[in-house]
């Protein structure tokens, strides 16, 4: 049990995986791993799958796209390696909670003010 279990990835915000013994079986018996992924990490990798994929992941995808980019740059993968990442959600029902820690990270801009005069090249 992971008592107090954390994230705005609500799909992954289990205390008690349903058949979490089949899956580290899985892992170990495959040479596989498992990876931490951070609430900011994941964040990001929405953030990046959107600009440069146009893929608006939900944050459980975007968390296998964190573990890949983690695994790749540690040297785990080999060149012959195919990987698959899997995204089963959309982020629009996260906004509201993307919107807050946004806010935690990067505080709301200085309010704009109009700057006078006419500027460029006509």
């Amino acid at each position: 049990m992971w008592k107090n279990a954390t994230t705005f990835a609500a799909g992954l915000r289990v205390p008690k995986a349903y058949g979490d013994y089949l899956i580290l079986d899985i892992v170990k018996t495959s040479k596989g791993t498992a990876l931490a992924a951070t609430d900011d990490e994941i964040l990001d990798a929405v953030r990046h799958w959107a600009s440069v994929e146009g893929v608006f992941a939900a944050p459980e995808g975007a968390a296998a796209l964190v573990a890949y980019q983690k695994l790749r740059a540690s040297g785990f993968f080999a060149e012959k390696d195919v990987v698959v990442l899997f995204n089963t959600g959309m982020a629009y029902k996260y906004l509201d909670m993307m919107e807050a820690k946004r806010r935690t990270i990067r505080p709301e801009p200085l309010a704009s003010r109009t700057i006078g005069g006419i500027i460029g090249p006509y």
